[in-house]
């Protein structure tokens, strides 16, 4: 680096230092350091005059400096302070007009004539050819943003990236495009697959939230989760019972058999014939009431396609659809599933019926519970008053 060049360097970043924004997130001197590495990496693949090599980078230096004075054509703003600062540094006349040429040249709505407006274009938009992309790009944003210059969304910033690198933008320079092209097109292959990323969840959110607006409100799903939950506890404590008491009385007859039916063989114990016929009748007829409240009904387990078509068969209920083929069974669902009217429905059609078998069940269950009751104590007295009358007798 001459000495021109770093006291150029040193006034940059003193200028910035005192009198650019900090809102400046993208165009500073960080910036303007990048640029000037690009135009470096460029002039040492090419044979330039140390004059050419020196407007290039100077252009380099102070093309941003405007920023620090005015926003609004900051390239014209660049090029005067530029000019100044050269002027006052005895630098040649067609050096300075160099410089204000190659600044004036990175104007996006310009079009590079010479190789050093290339260069310098080239370089102070390389980031679109770096790895960097998206951090330079998002600082751009922010900094757009921060300044009420204008507002984009992540969306449509991402749009305009796309465009940017797709359509607007273009290498001049050879070292540009063959080593920094790749990069770029990598970057703006990243951000359409981002963007088609981002159309993908928006859809599915469309369909998720679809699907939330066709399904069954919380409330009405709750009520049917609850009501269910319900009836099959309640019939498992049906069957529960039921299971107790066919066990105690099995149990009963068994001990009766084994202890009482061989001592009544003898005369002398004749007195229990009665009280053990009663016992055993009870208890026998609780274990048929027992067994009759768990005992499963038959059905036919067919339906037909009328049946789903005129909503009169119910598909959450397992004995309606059990001898039916899978394509037909899935046939039936579909339609069902398709009416949401059919659906709440057949849920109705479920509660009720599971209450219908519930009803059945503890009606049998209490007659069942008062007749073991009753024979219990009916066989009491009856062994108490036969015990009775076999004393009186003796």
């Amino acid at each position: 680096m001459t000495t021109l060049e770093q006291q150029s360097v040193d006034f940059v970043f003193n200028l910035f230092k005192t009198q650019l924004s900090s809102t400046f997130l993208y165009h500073n001197y960080i910036h303007t350091e990048r640029v000037l590495k690009s135009v470096n990496e460029i002039l040492e693949a090419l044979e330039l005059s140390e004059d050419e090599m020196l407007i290039v980078r100077l252009a380099a230096i102070f093309h941003d400096v405007g920023y620090a004075t005015s926003t609004k054509q900051h390239e014209k703003e660049s090029a005067k302070v530029a000019k100044h600062f050269l002027e006052d540094n005895n630098v040649s006349s067609e050096i300075v007009s160099g410089v204000e040429r190659c600044i004036l040249a990175t104007c996006l709505d310009e079009v590079p004539k010479t190789l050093l407006e290339q260069i310098l274009c080239d370089s102070d938009t390389s980031h679109f050819g770096k790895k960097y992309f998206e951090e330079t790009s998002e600082l751009l944003r922010k900094e757009l943003e921060i300044r009420d210059v204008v507002y984009y969304t992540h969306d449509e910033w991402l749009e305009e990236n796309i465009k940017m690198l797709a359509e607007k933008h273009k290498f001049f320079t050879e070292y540009a495009i063959k080593n920094w092209q790749p990069q770029k097109e990598k970057n703006l292959t990243n951000l359409i697959k981002k963007k088609k990323k981002k159309a993908e969840r928006v859809e599915k959110e469309k369909l998720r939230a679809k699907y939330k607006k066709e399904s069954p409100e919380r409330g009405v799903q709750t009520f049917y989760r609850v009501a269910l939950r319900n009836h099959i506890k309640l019939s498992d404590i049906a069957d529960t019972k039921a299971n107790i008491l066919l066990s105690v009385n099995a149990i009963i007859i068994s001990l009766i058999i084994s202890n009482l039916l061989s001592k009544l063989d003898n005369p002398s114990n004749a007195y229990l014939i009665w009280p053990t016929v009663i016992f055993v009748l009870f208890s026998l007829i609780s274990i048929v009431l027992s067994i009759i409240a768990t005992r499963p009904n038959i059905t036919r387990g067919e339906f037909t396609k009328e049946d789903v078509e005129n909503k009169n068969v119910n598909l959450t209920f397992f004995g309606n659809f059990h001898k039916m083929k899978l394509e037909e069974f899935e046939w039936a669902v579909n339609e069902l599933l398709q009416d949401k009217d059919y659906v709440y429905s057949s849920l109705t059609k479920d509660l009720y019926f599971l209450g219908k078998v519930l009803d059945r069940k503890y009606r049998i269950l209490r007659i069942t519970y008062s007749i073991f009751m009753v024979g219990i104590v009916v066989s009491i007295l009856a062994f108490g008053i036969s015990f009775n009358i076999m004393q009186g007798g003796h």
